[in-house]
C-alpha cells in the first residue's frame, strides 16, 4: 500500500471512531452538560440532513471509504478511484459547511465533529497534492 494511502487509512479510521463516537453514543456522555459547546452543536438544528442525524452519514462515508481505498489498494481500478475521489470532495465540501456553521452560527464547537471536519478537508488536500505530483 503506499504511503499516501496509508495516510489515508488512518485518517478515515480517526474520523470513522469519532463519527461512530456522536452516531452511537449519548451526548451527555462525550459533551458533558447541556451548556458545553459540544452539546450546544449536537443540540442544534443543524444536527440532522433529511431527518438523519449527520454522524450516521459519517459513519457510512467513511466505512465507504475505507472499503474503497483497501480495494483500489489490493486492485486498482479507474471507478474506484473517482468514486474516492467523489466522496472524498462531497465529505470536505460537507466538513467546510459544518464548520462554517459552528464557528459563525451556532458559535460552539463540537471537537469530535472538528476531527471528521478537518479529517475530510485534510484528505482532500493529500489527494490534490499527489494529483498534482502524479502529473
Amino acid at each position: 500500500m503506499e504511503v499516501k494511502n496509508k495516510i489515508l487509512l488512518i485518517i478515515f479510521a480517526i474520523c470513522l471512531i469519532s463519527s461512530s463516537i456522536l452516531a452511537f453514543m449519548p451526548v451527555n456522555k462525550i459533551c458533558g452538560d447541556q451548556v458545553s459547546s459540544c452539546s450546544i452543536v449536537q443540540h442544534s438544528k443543524y444536527e440532522s440532513t433529511l431527518g438523519i442525524n449527520n454522524s450516521y452519514f459519517g459513519v457510512i462515508a467513511f466505512t465507504l471509504l475505507i472499503f474503497l481505498l483497501i480495494s483500489n489498494s489490493r486492485k486498482p481500478e479507474d471507478y474506484k478511484k473517482l468514486i474516492l475521489n467523489i466522496v472524498i470532495t462531497a465529505s470536505a465540501i460537507a466538513a467546510i459547511y459544518f464548520i462554517y456553521l459552528q464557528l459563525f452560527i451556532i458559535k460552539a464547537i463540537c471537537p469530535y465533529c472538528m476531527i471528521v471536519d478537518t479529517g475530510a478537508i485534510a484528505a482532500l488536500a493529500i489527494i490534490l497534492v499527489t494529483r498534482k505530483n502524479e502529473n
